[in-house]
């Protein structure tokens, strides 16, 4: 099959090799053309030359440029060709993007990926939104990019579905990982374990807390024993907001995701205001100390305000 791809970054890039790999032919486009097979999007799809079928394209880029993409390949592809958004979209815009594209005869499909730079090797979970003929045009492809085996791949239901089911999935692995953590966490700071690293790998075998996730922390704890490299700020890619989002628009409890979400929002915090105002509190109901904002001012204690 021939396929066009749009954005050959750390996913892209990777996503063309293991397509290449199962004897496809890719037509890669990206800004930097070091990396590029065509020049510009019409050099892209001008290459994509073959009769017996529509011509597909497969665009993996940042979420801001989504949009004016779309809007160029409308303008480049004929009627009953097929463009497929594999970015991490929110669900709700694939609506309208495939509307855009009908109004020209073009389908759409929207596909999350999982996998990271781990795909090339172990393959890509994908998760598909769109018509049963559109997704079985492009399932050569999909089988290409999936794990071997039975799972790895699931058509979601109508357009829309496939960046829906991500974005929950995404919503999951906040949880996972904000409990591995908060787990490595307390370790650290308990005197008890003398081994902190070797008591999460004990747990990759024969434990109901076995995951991939766990793997890649202890890869992490064997490179850096007590994370000493590393800053503790996590930035979030929106798909944990939209979970949360959805999760209250359908009155779905989702208190796990939530606290997740909400701990990576404290880690980009240098001085925590609400934490300011606990320790404000404290201060003034029992005489606790605070902490003083200058470094040469380390603690105070104001007496309690009386009533």
């Amino acid at each position: 099959m021939e396929l066009g791809l749009v954005g050959l970054g750390k996913m892209g890039g990777n996503m063309r090799q293991r397509i290449r790999n199962a004897g496809h032919t890719v037509v890669g486009f990206d800004h930097n053309q070091e990396i590029s097979d065509a020049t510009d999007l019409a050099d892209m799809v001008g290459k994509l030359t073959a009769s017996d079928q529509p011509k597909v394209v497969w665009v993996m880029v940042p979420v801001q440029a989504i949009d004016p993409v779309v809007t160029e390949l409308a303008e480049l592809l004929s009627p009953g060709d097929i463009v497929i958004d594999g970015g991490n979209s929110r669900w709700t815009d694939d609506t309208r993007r495939a509307a855009q594209l009908a109004e020209k005869g073009i389908k759409f499909a929207d596909c999350g990926v999982s996998g990271g730079v781990w795909g090339l090797e172990n393959g890509y979970a994908l998760m598909c939104g769109g018509e049963k003929d559109t997704i079985a045009t492009v399932m050569p492809v999909f089988e290409a990019l999936k794990p071997e085996g039975e799972f790895g791949f699931v058509h979601a239901g109508k357009v829309g579905a496939g960046h829906f089911s991500k974005m929950v999935h995404n919503g999951i692995e906040y949880g996972i990982m904000q409990a591995y953590a908060e787990g490595y966490e307390l370790l650290e700071a308990a005197d008890i374990v003398d081994n902190v690293p070797e008591a999460f790998r004990s747990w990759r075998e024969g434990t109901v807390i076995r995951s991939w996730l766990l793997d890649l922390l202890v890869n992490a704890l064997e490179d850096d024993t007590h994370l000493e490299k590393i800053r503790g700020y996590a930035d979030d890619s929106g798909e944990g907001r939209w979970t949360v989002e959805a999760a209250i628009d359908h009155a779905v409890p989702v208190p796990a995701i939530a606290a997740a979400l909400f701990a990576r929002f404290a880690s980009r915090q240098d001085d925590s205001p609400a934490m300011k105002a606990i320790a404000a509190m404290r201060n003034q109901f029992g005489g606790h100390a605070v902490k003083g904002a200058d470094a040469a001012d380390p603690s105070y204690a104001t007496p309690p305000v009386q009533h």
